[in-house]
């Protein structure tokens, strides 16, 4: 007997659908993405520069608006004058009142009133104004620091008064102003307690070319203070001092110290003139480089 053959069971292979890749090896692609790079890249820095010029162009602006303070000093100088100036006659104390409204706000007018009255037993002079310092507060605006020195007269008694106070002066574009802030007390300017190094010889340089250097010297500022640029010619090189044309008389050199510098001679001296119009001495300090050829000239 025949066995009937059992049929095998053969997969079906599916069949694949077929998908469109789209690679980033392709050129079209490539460009997209050089094209996005390139914008975002160009958007970044528009925006980053666009703030850096802006942040420079206000730096600019102020800078040059600070650099140019002559019409603010002027200004408050001028204020200082007609406000710290008085009597107490009412048609004083009227023109003083008109006068410093010109330069206050409408506020501050009305703020300053009082200040001056006929009941008070003083009137005041202003000797000088010292503009110490103007300072930038904001875009338009300024802070002014100045000294008035006032002479107060009370009775038959006279007695100078220094004090020290700020102001805040409005600037408009065009260059009005206007101040925006009464005086206020402020500290007294103080001199420094600073004293620079004194320097000291260093044996740097021989005794035979110090006395030789030395005796230049005096030669040269006997001749300096009325000397023309001919006769400069001979002692210094160039521009390195120019012609004072004044009537002076040497007198003596002080403290001169000598230090070499290469094929040069360094001296830092002072030198003590008679002044023929005042009969006062006047010392004058100098740093001098010297060098010598076939004679001794000021170089630097």
């Amino acid at each position: 007997m025949f066995k009937k053959k059992e049929k095998q069971n053969t997969p079906v292979k599916e069949k694949k659908v077929r998908t469109m890749k789209v690679g980033t090896h392709k050129k079209s692609v490539i460009a997209l993405w050089v094209v996005l790079i390139a914008s975002v890249s160009f958007g970044v820095y528009k925006n980053f520069t666009a703030i850096d010029m802006h942040t420079v162009h206000e730096k600019e602006t102020i800078q040059l608006r600070l650099d140019d303070t002559n019409g603010i000093e002027n200004f408050v100088k001028n204020f200082a004058k007609s406000y710290y100036t008085w009597n107490n006659s009412k048609e004083a104390i009227e023109a003083r009142t008109a006068s410093i409204n010109g330069y206050l706000t409408k506020k501050l007018q009305a703020l300053n009133v009082d200040t001056i009255r006929t009941d008070i037993p003083t009137s005041s002079a202003v000797l000088d104004v010292l503009i110490w310092d103007v300072a930038q507060s904001g875009t338009d605006e300024f802070i002014a620091t100045y000294e008035v020195d006032q002479q107060i007269k009370e009775g038959e008694q006279t007695t100078n008064v220094k004090a020290t106070y700020t102001v805040k002066v409005h600037v408009d574009k065009n260059g009005d102003m206007v101040i925006v802030q009464n005086p206020t007390l402020a500290p007294d300017m103080k001199t420094s307690d600073y004293e620079p190094k004194m320097q000291e010889a260093d044996n740097s340089v021989d005794a035979d070319t110090v006395n030789d250097a030395t005796a230049f010297l005096e030669t040269f500022f006997k001749l300096y203070p009325t000397a023309t640029d001919k006769e400069l010619a001979y002692y210094v090189a160039g521009n390195v001092l120019k012609p004072i044309g004044r009537d002076y008389l040497y007198s003596e050199l002080i403290n001169p110290i000598f230090t070499a510098d290469g094929d040069n001679v360094k001296v830092r001296l002072a030198v003590k003139f008679i002044d023929n119009q005042t009969k006062a001495m006047q010392v004058s300090q100098f740093e001098l480089t010297l060098h010598r050829d076939s004679n001794w000239k000021i170089v630097g």
